[in-house]
């Protein structure tokens, strides 16, 4: 060890790693597609208010934002969104249509041009929506999801295929949309077209179920008047997930479910290439793609057991091959033409990169949104994958990150603070990927413990269903074991363990806080905190009936309702904590963060409120991201008794 390396103590090592440069890092590209031979996907712009450009790059390897601010290519179906644009080439010349985040119209752009609407506002509720388009030149039409409100409450909503003239005759014509399907099912997503164009697939679900419980695979013919008839379910029901449906270019129709436990893939129903392992993922956007047929008959396949491989599938051999290289987390997005493969990779040394892979050379490269590293890698964290025992023997899966600095350690007597963060979701798992909000704290000398607690997703249907009617009690046991075991084992500070989640990780956080004495404080952001309220008409249509799987059913169980919920047990909060919450937000409103503060008042339990006015579901603007990083490393600053250089001191009040 060299003579440069100090001896500070934990939370007290200046980092390079500012608030503000994890901020210009959120999110990451998504939504590939290849126009022409040209790739094209979306982008966020944390600093442009948080919007999404869509980006073409060019045959030269030069990339262009193609619509300048304020234009945010981004659906509002089902609130989460889906693929919101798509593109061909006409006459020499990309044709996209797109999304608008604002008037949530569909757009066609033609580069040189300005977007022209091609679909109507409507005034009732929230409006029409549209995602996962697919263009048909030859019919005229763009065909997509339509969602459509038909009251002011968010539950009134109705969902069903449309297509929409390309024309831009339905552009104030609500009558000029012409619906393909009736409302059979309360959830669809957007139609794949046979080759030969005569058949049509598409996913529907009902409640109370989710996508990732059971869904059911509708085919049905298109007649030469591009109308549809004979819509049959042919695969899935109510404990089978079909998780995505594509055409191979035999006319083989393919698909992903988990009917053996595993969503692994099946042509025409047989499988393809049956192992323990997942070919598929959570529905929580529409359009997600697992799979894409090549035209050589091979299927290009993210798949994995926890993280995530881009590989390549032969379906006579049922042999996968991965592609080469340093990528160890592949998102749900992707698109081929010929031999072709681009999709979207990350590992924990590199953010989201734009990669192709030549299914010919196997050789793979990134192509766009090419990270740069724009600290010294040196300060990022090394996570370390570990399964740690839970309560009744049961497996907790987890990235640790340990407090990492090239130029600092601690103290020899010295045990570092942790923060335990829950993933949101439930239903979903926290990838193992360079997150620089992690290393934020990691470079500081706080280490992070990134729980994928049992209902996560990527080890199996059985892991997944360890939450049903568990929530609040299987999240909060498994994220508290692996924090007693870092304690246990040395690893960790006994009296320096805090959590910190979002959304369904903000419950976690929460009801953490409730249940257990493990956590001297907390960070809970943007949360469910009274489940009641949220499962009776408080949150949006798509997650309204979530609960009913998660915590049981309300009707039945109502005092479970009450008994789990942080808002009804704010009297037993002793731990300081950071509330975050975006005003806008319509998933957890912040009527529940309100009422929960109002419990607590004469608790005289420190703690600090921020709301954050224009932001939703996540933040997205990087003002936003910035205030609360900082906000919640002053928490830990004050609890802890760290001493971090250059942090605004958050007021927390009592």
């Amino acid at each position: 060890m060299g003579d440069d390396v100090q001896t500070l103590p934990f939370g007290s090592w200046p980092s390079p790693i500012d608030a503000a440069l994890a901020a210009a890092h959120d999110g990451h590209p998504e939504w590939v597609g290849l126009v022409g031979d040209e790739a094209w996907w979306t982008e966020p712009r944390p600093t442009e208010g948080g919007r999404r450009t869509l980006v073409r790059r060019h045959a030269d390897g030069s990339e262009e934002s193609v619509l300048p601010a304020p234009w945010n290519v981004r659906s509002r179906v089902i609130e989460y969104g889906g693929q919101p644009w798509a593109g061909v080439v006409q006459d020499g010349r990309p044709l996209v249509v797109f999304v608008n985040f604002a008037d949530q119209r569909l757009y066609r752009y033609e580069p040189g041009g300005d977007p022209r609407p091609l679909t109507p506002v409507s005034p009732v509720g929230g409006g029409l929506r549209w995602a996962d388009p697919v263009l048909l030149l030859d019919r005229g039409e763009v065909w997509c999801v339509l969602e459509e409100f038909t009251g002011d409450g968010p539950t009134d909503v109705r969902r069903v295929l449309a297509a929409v003239p390309l024309d831009g005759s339905a552009a104030q014509d609500r009558d000029a949309v012409r619906e393909l399907t009736e409302a059979r099912h309360r959830f669809v997503t957007g139609p794949r077209i046979s080759p030969d164009g005569r058949h049509v697939a598409w996913l529907g679900w009902d409640h109370p179920r989710m996508p990732w419980d059971g869904t059911e695979l509708v085919l049905a013919q298109v007649r030469e008047d591009g109308t549809l008839q004979a819509a049959r379910t042919v695969a899935g029901g109510p404990e089978e997930s079909i998780a995505q449906v594509d055409w191979a270019h035999d006319g083989a129709l393919l698909y992903a479910s988990d009917r053996t436990g595993w969503w692994n893939l099946y042509r025409d129903g047989q499988p393809l290439c049956p192992r323990e392992e997942e070919f598929g993922g959570p529905l929580w956007k529409l359009g997600q793609r697992w799979f894409a047929p090549l035209e050589s008959g091979l299927i290009a396949v993210v798949h994995g057991r926890g993280a995530t491989a881009l590989g390549i599938l032969d379906p006579e051999s049922a042999e996968v091959v991965d592609a080469a290289g340093p990528w160890t987390e592949f998102a749900p997005t992707l698109a081929v033409l010929g031999e072709r493969v681009v999709a979207v990779g990350a590992s924990p040394r590199s953010d989201h990169e734009v990669v192709e892979l030549d299914t010919r050379t196997g050789r793979a490269r990134v192509i766009g949104a090419r990270h740069d590293d724009s600290v010294d890698p040196a300060y990022y964290p090394e996570p370390q994958i570990r399964t740690f025992t839970g309560p009744a023997g049961r497996e907790i899966h987890a990235h640790i990150y340990p407090p990492h600095h090239p130029g600092c350690v601690a103290p020899g007597d010295q045990l570092p603070p942790y923060v335990v963060w829950a993933h949101g979701g439930p239903t979903s798992r926290a990838p193992l990927v360079l997150d620089l909000s992690i290393a934020y704290f990691t470079s500081r000398g706080i280490g992070v413990a990134e729980v994928n607690y049992g209902g996560s997703t990527g080890h199996g249907r059985e892991y997944r269903n360890r939450l049903r009617e568990q929530w609040g009690v299987v999240d909060v046991e498994d994220c508290a074991a692996v924090a007693l075991a870092l304690a246990d084992e040395g690893t960790a500070d006994r009296d320096r363990l805090a959590i910190r989640g979002g959304s369904a990780g903000g419950w976690t956080a929460a009801a953490s806080l409730t249940a257990t004495d493990v956590y001297a404080c907390g960070t809970i952001v943007y949360p469910i905190l009274d489940l009641a309220g949220w499962g009776e008409g408080e949150t949006h249509d798509f997650e309204s009936q979530y609960l009913e799987t998660l915590v049981g059913p309300l009707a039945e169980v109502p005092a479970r309702y009450a008994e789990r919920s942080p808002t009804e047990h704010a009297d037993r909060i002793t731990a300081p904590f950071l509330l975050l919450q975006g005003l806008d937000d319509v998933i957890c409103p912040p009527a529940q963060c309100e009422r929960f503060l109002a419990r607590m008042e004469g608790r005289r339990v420190p703690h600090a409120y921020l709301a954050f006015e224009g932001e939703g579901h996540g933040f997205r603007r990087a003002d936003t991201m910035i205030r609360s990083l900082e906000a919640e490393l002053s928490l830990y600053a004050q609890v802890f008794v760290l001493n971090p250089p250059g942090i605004p001191t958050l007021e927390l009040s009592k």
